[in-house]
């Protein structure tokens, strides 16, 4: 069986490979140093399916969807809207708790936590970067997600909410796009310094 031809089997031979490669350059031994290792690893895997979703959604089928509402003659967003946002909203949600979970498990791990979010110890670049993304995960779970429901008809909505609800999911998915730009470069400026 071909592992490609499933999205689990692609995910699973991909961690497969990452492992032989982990083995391979690093022996494998465990200690604090790959476990902060392994943990930063995979925040950096739910951080670029959290932001790439983000991306997509803000790049690609929002403006896809304003043209497909505009198009009085094509098929429309229904296939989108039933289809392609439902799964990808689930990917994006969840992708957004695993960062958010990973990236404050490495911190505690590190022991740099509090000083993150005090933004103390010479912790203000990794902490600003942990605060953006800790209101991003709010818009997520708080603003896009259940506003998105009623869009996509999975809760009962009248057209008064449903209009309120557009606004606010596009605002707060906007605004997360918007934070995703500073939040990324404190997250690598953290540990290999700012690039200017």
């Amino acid at each position: 069986m071909n592992p490609l031809n499933t999205i689990k089997g692609t995910i699973i031979g991909g961690v497969v490979i990452a492992v032989i490669v982990a083995f391979v350059a690093g022996g494998m031994a465990f200690g604090p140093l790959n476990e902060l290792s392994f943990i930063r690893w995979l925040h950096i895997l739910a951080g670029i399916t959290w932001i790439g979703l983000l991306y997509y959604f803000n790049f690609v089928q929002v403006p896809a969807l304003a043209v497909a509402a505009g198009d009085s003659g094509g098929p429309g967003g229904a296939g989108i809207s039933k289809y392609v946002a439902p799964i990808a909203l689930i990917w994006f949600r969840w992708a957004a708790l695993a960062t958010w979970l990973t990236g404050a498990s490495y911190l505690f791990r590190s022991g740099n936590l509090v000083s993150a979010f005090t933004l103390s110890n010479g912790q203000v670049v990794i902490g600003l970067g942990a605060w953006m993304g800790t209101i991003m995960l709010f818009n997520v779970w708080v603003l896009i997600w259940p506003n998105q429901k009623k869009l996509l008809g999975m809760v009962e909505a009248t057209d008064e909410e449903k209009a309120k609800g557009k606004r606010i999911a596009f605002l707060a998915s906007r605004t997360n796009t918007l934070l995703s730009i500073p939040m990324l470069l404190c997250m690598g400026s953290a540990t290999h310094g700012l690039p200017f």
